[in-house]
């Protein structure tokens, strides 16, 4: 049977660089956030419930997901946001399973920006958790994604604390140096897991 290792952080951590890092030791990473992103485009049923929830404007004259658009009637209202992740996360964990069968690999790992909200890690047979100090990742959204400060401190205001998944968290891997730092302690923590597993 499969092991389902979660990986998650926070915006701003780094954990997609972590994954790219998993994915260069040679496993398979699904990437929840990406595959969400095509989901709502590519599913009909997804896009129904989804224009029911926030009208036409969801998706642009083109008929593609309009993200700037959705962000700005959610991130303010967050029953809101609980209904659109009630419609968008069923159909990103179905996809995933799919993708598990087809994959057929002992051991995989699950990318996902909510794993500890939405009780993903349930599913997992470990979780690491991605982490850095709240000022660098404000800095590094800021610079990537053009934000101003007050947006990204929203952002983070709707994501579950910091102590919380530290708590709930495995595995932790701290971002806050440079890339050869979190290079080392990915490669460590896969280590652990890869010996884990051999017993």
């Amino acid at each position: 049977m499969t092991k389902i290792i979660g990986l998650t952080g926070g915006i701003g951590s780094g954990k997609t660089t972590v994954a790219k890092m998993i994915e260069q030791l040679g496993y398979a990473v699904y990437n929840s956030d990406t595959r969400a992103k095509n989901l709502v485009n590519e599913s009909s049923a997804l896009k129904q419930e989804i224009i029911q929830l926030l009208g036409e404007k969801a998706y642009d004259k083109n008929g593609l997901y309009d993200r700037r658009y959705v962000a700005e009637q959610v991130f303010s209202n967050k029953t809101l946001l609980q209904q659109l992740n009630a419609i968008i996360h069923p159909a990103v964990n179905q996809d995933f399973h799919q993708w598990v069968e087809r994959e057929n690999f002992d051991l995989v790992f699950k990318e996902t920006a909510l794993l500890f909200e939405l009780k993903l890690n349930l599913q997992c047979y470990k979780s690491i958790l991605v982490t850095a100090d709240e000022s660098i990742r404000i800095k590094r959204v800021m610079d990537r994604d053009h934000k101003t400060y007050r947006e990204v401190e929203k952002i983070i205001s709707n994501q579950m604390p910091e102590r919380r998944k530290i708590k709930l968290a495995d595995y932790i891997i701290e971002n806050n140096t440079h890339l050869e730092h979190l290079q080392s302690q990915t490669e460590k923590t896969i280590r652990v897991i890869e010996k884990e597993l051999s017993y």
